[in-house]
């Protein structure tokens, strides 16, 4: 089935402002998931996954609240579209 592009504008345009939001996002992601992976991610799923127990150091870092940003305040900095936790 063949939508036209005009018709699809007209029936973004008639919804509430915070579904439209809704509507650009889930586009952003059907074009993504549609979009090839870059030949280096190939290589990146086909490499053994790292097994290695974290150190003392990134144990530490990892459970710091130290330079934590939550999302809304990524949003904000990045202006970004999309809701993160």
């Amino acid at each position: 089935m063949v939508v036209r592009k005009e018709d699809i504008h007209n029936l973004v345009e008639r919804l509430p402002e915070d579904d439209q939001k809704t509507v650009f996002d889930f586009m952003q992601y059907l074009l993504n998931r549609s979009t090839k992976k870059p030949d280096d991610w190939e290589r990146i799923d086909q490499v053994e996954p790292d097994d290695e127990p974290l150190t003392e150091e990134e144990l530490r870092q990892l459970n710091s609240d130290t330079g934590y940003v939550t999302g809304e305040e990524a949003r904000r900095e990045f202006g970004l579209q999309v809701d993160l936790p």
